[in-house]
This record gives structure tokens, C-alpha cells and sequence, in this order.
């Protein structure tokens, strides 16, 4: 691996650790610094790596949504999620036609159905279409990070995971103590794996690592 390239997974290491120690400590401060660093260093060590396009511009929405949510006005809420989708577009698009296993697929549609179905009454109303269609996307995204192997289908499963406790959030469920650190932790871990998912699968193990 590049110099370059270790040096920017450093950065975003360094990163991540800032804004969870940040969320555990109640440092909004710390996290709202760390956070916009995050996909951006990731995007850059990405394409010291040879990322095809639309890994970068995946992440590189990630990071658009990230931003916009560090807002509570609604309409930064929904852009947001518009962000993020076009992300999951551009990963969709990069997992390409590759087989994915049927009863994975089963799994992920129970999952979604049931998931919605749970949320719907406790959405507020002028959010329960648009949770809905993002769900299904994210779902879609989950399951075809599977045909890139074990490290992507770990990140898609993550990510799914880290948006439905945001869901539950917008919901008013009942929370994990310190819900933004575990949001935020399954959302790091997802978003590393995508990307040294995809890049294994592209280039091996000689220029990546994990």
C-alpha cells in the first residue's frame, strides 16, 4: 500500500476515534469538527487506491448527508436522505449484476417489511413515504453489498442497521444510552467495509488491506 494511502486511513482512523470519544463524552464540538472529515479522508484513501468513480461518489454523497444531518431542521433531515440515496444508487450501480444468494434476499425483504410495518404508526406523517422508499433502497443496497463478498456484505448489513436506529430515533423508541455513538459506530464500520469490500473485489488483497 501507497504512503499516501496509509497516511489517509490514519486520518480517517484518527477521525472516527474523535467524534465517537466526542458522542460518548457529550463533546458536540469534537463531533461536529470530526464528522465532516469522515468520508471525504476515506473517499481520498480510496482513490489513492484506484477507486472506480462511483465508490468515490458514493462516499462522497455520505458525506453530503452527513453535513446536511448534522442539522435538526426537517428540511436538512430530508435532504439528507436524499443524499445518502443517490449514494446508494452509485453502490447499487458499482455492485453491478454479481449473484447474491435468493435466501439472503428473503432475509432482507422480511427485514424491510417488517421494519416498516413496526415504524409506520410512529413516523411523523409527512416522513412515513419518504422512510419508506429510502428503506427500500437502503434494503436493496444491503442486500447487493453481498456479491462483493464478506467485508461489503458486512458494511451493507451495517448500514442498514446504523439507519434503522436513526429511524427509531425519528420514531421516539425507546434509545440505547449515548444513541448517536452506536449510529455512528455501525455507520463508520459500514461505510470502511463498503469501501474495502469493493476494493478487494476490484484489485485483491495485494493493494488493500482491512
Amino acid at each position: 500500500m501507497k504512503t499516501s494511502s496509509r497516511a489517509l486511513l490514519a486520518a480517517f482512523a484518527v477521525a472516527a476515534a474523535v467524534d465517537l470519544v466526542s458522542l460518548l463524552a457529550g463533546a458536540e464540538l469534537g463531533h461536529q469538527i470530526a464528522k465532516p472529515l469522515l468520508m471525504p479522508l476515506l473517499a481520498a484513501y480510496a482513490v489513492t487506491l484506484g477507486a472506480p468513480r462511483l465508490l468515490t461518489a458514493a462516499l462522497l454523497l455520505g458525506w453530503g448527508g452527513d453535513v446536511l444531518l448534522l442539522s435538526d431542521a426537517d428540511w436538512a433531515f430530508l435532504a439528507g436522505m436524499g443524499s445518502f440515496a443517490a449514494g446508494h444508487v452509485c453502490y447499487l450501480v458499482l455492485f453491478g449484476r454479481r449473484r447474491t444468494s435468493p435466501a439472503l434476499g428473503a432475509l432482507y425483504a422480511a427485514a424491510l417489511v417488517g421494519t416498516v410495518a413496526l415504524l409506520w404508526p410512529d413516523l411523523p406523517a409527512e416522513l412515513r413515504i419518504p422512510v419508506a422508499g429510502y428503506s427500500l433502497l437502503l434494503t436493496a443496497m444491503a442486500y447487493r453489498s453481498s456479491a462483493l463478498g464478506l467485508l461489503a456484505g458486512l458494511g451493507g448489513a451495517l448500514f442498514l442497521l446504523s439507519d434503522t436506529l436513526i429511524a427509531t430515533g425519528v420514531a421516539e423508541w425507546p434509545q440505547l444510552p449515548a444513541p448517536d455513538f452506536w449510529v455512528m459506530l455501525t455507520y463508520i464500520a459500514a461505510q470502511y467495509l463498503l469501501t474495502a469490500g469493493a476494493l478487494r473485489a476490484m484489485y485483491g488483497e495485494r493493494r488493500t488491506t482491512v
